[in-house]
């Protein structure tokens, strides 16, 4: 059976920028810790638009995976470095841990990064009990005058890779520039991909219906330094990662084993590959710089098979660099409107299984593979991980998930050269994936989906 689409284009696209989906901002997690501060900064600017002498006080309440998980990822710190007026892309890591946690009592927050408000530690409240209906991410923020009805009260879903919404903000499809491609499934993507157009030059359409071709490069390009340079920065630290766990670094000492080894000229196979998948989740457990792909939990995959291709690839290019992350861009706007990539909605399958199938289709497309290879190394990737749970220990974005990214990223490879050795026939296609992946999701016990209620959660003894 071929998964050669038969349908029309669609009337709308489901495409989402590769700005967006790989957008820098720092650790552990890009729904806990991203979207919790844009969501904080979002409503200080709200506030502050209507009533620009401010508050007299805030309260903010976390409910379902945001509670229950919110201390191991930094959600409490990330919220109030928000309402301070901090943003992920350029904030000081730094000046995030202890926003909350570290914050004096009885002292004041410089809310929106203008006003002086009155804010104690215990104005943020954890509700794990509570599983909102809207999505599992869920958080409330409340400003007060004097009176007791908050003059402003926002609800916001963060609904993974750092994308927030607002409840109750208009909810339709925006309008789409002249030139947007036009698909909302994989068929209907590669129905666009004729006389020899490739998905990369599809969702390049895409970035050129906003932006010239010049701010197009010029944007990719700043993506892939900042996912070099957390690689690289992962290779050199050492030490524990905080969170209690006392997890060692890892990184570094597999980076020096395999140069002894290469020496020595012993093979190493994919061991380089899995040292940057390392290197990019130690950074982003440790709080640090890191590009959501597409989210943070899975954010070493893609960078670590992008940086194989880059150093080891005969042939690799800028170009190359730059088609990769328009195809696995294509993919994860797919997944991401047809299911998830948050692991509070549909577990591991919807953060590591996503990025997986990006990082195997921006192989495959590098390689030379076809718009039909392509579909089907992403296909491949995402089929095997169906079902994956996240069960973080201690709420840390430690164990298992930085060893995961590592299993992720060589299953990517794997993917995409399976895909090459074919011409793009095969039974199951990315779209019958996708939509099981989120009928998985659905079926899936919350215990499973970030909350730490479940499986490795509960039967490893955190010490």
């Amino acid at each position: 059976m071929t998964a050669r689409p038969s349908r029309a284009p669609a009337r709308t696209s489901v495409y989402v920028s590769a700005f967006d989906l790989f957008s820098i901002g720092i650790g552990p997690s890009s729904s806990h810790t991203v979207g919790p501060m844009r969501a904080g900064s979002d409503f200080a600017r709200r506030v502050l638009a209507a009533h620009p002498e401010g508050p007299r006080r805030i309260e903010a309440v976390l409910f379902g995976s945001l509670a229950a998980t919110g201390l191991g990822h930094g959600t409490p710190d990330a919220l109030v470095a928000g309402l301070a007026g901090m943003e992920p892309e350029t904030c000081d890591p730094a000046s995030v841990r202890g926003a909350w946690s570290g914050h004096p009592t009885g002292s004041t927050l410089l809310f929106g990064g203008l006003v002086p408000v009155p804010f104690d530690s215990a104005d943020v409240v954890l509700d794990p009990f509570t599983r909102p209906e809207g999505h599992p991410n869920t958080l409330v923020i409340r400003a007060f005058a004097d009176a007791a009805e908050p003059i402003a009260e926002e609800t916001y879903l963060s609904v993974g890779g750092g994308f927030i919404q607002r409840v109750g903000a208009d909810a339709a499809a925006p309008e789409l520039a002249v030139g947007s491609p036009l698909f909302g499934t994989a068929a209907e993507l590669l129905a666009l991909c004729g006389d020899g157009r490739s998905i990369a030059d599809v969702a390049r359409d895409g970035e050129l219906a906003c932006r010239s071709a010049s701010e197009v490069e010029a944007g990719l390009d700043a993506i892939w330094q900042a996912m070099r340079s957390c690689v690289e920065a992962g290779l050199e630290a050492e030490g524990t990662l905080p969170g209690g766990l006392g997890v060692p670094r890892r990184a570094r000492a597999m980076r020096d084993s395999i140069l002894r080894a290469e020496a020595a000229g012993r093979p190493v196979g994919t061991d380089w590959l899995q040292a940057f998948a390392l290197a990019v989740n130690e950074e982003n457990a440790g709080g640090g710089r890191v590009v959501t792909a597409p989210t943070n939990g899975a954010a070493g995959i893609l960078p670590a098979v992008l940086m194989h291709y880059s150093r080891f690839e005969p042939g690799a290019s800028s170009e190359g660099v730059r088609t990769f992350l328009l195809t696995a861009a294509a993919i994860g706007s797919l997944i991401k409107a047809n299911a998830s990539i948050s692991g509070a909605e549909g577990g591991c399958q919807a953060e590591v299984g996503s990025a997986c199938a990006m990082a195997a289709a921006g192989l495959c497309a590098v390689l030379g593979g076809t718009p039909l290879q392509v579909e089907n190394a992403a296909e491949i990737a995402m089929e095997h991980h169906l079902g994956l749970t996240c069960d973080p220990i201690a709420g840390l974005v430690q164990i298992p998930c930085i060893e995961r990214n590592a299993i992720a990223a060589t299953t990517a490879v794997t993917a995409a050269r399976l895909a090459l050795h074919g011409d793009g026939t095969h039974f199951v296609s990315l779209d019958a994936v996708i939509e099981t992946m989120r009928q998985t999701g659905a079926d899936m016990s919350d215990k499973y989906k970030e909350t730490s209620r479940g499986g490795l959660a509960v039967n490893v003894v955190e010490c």
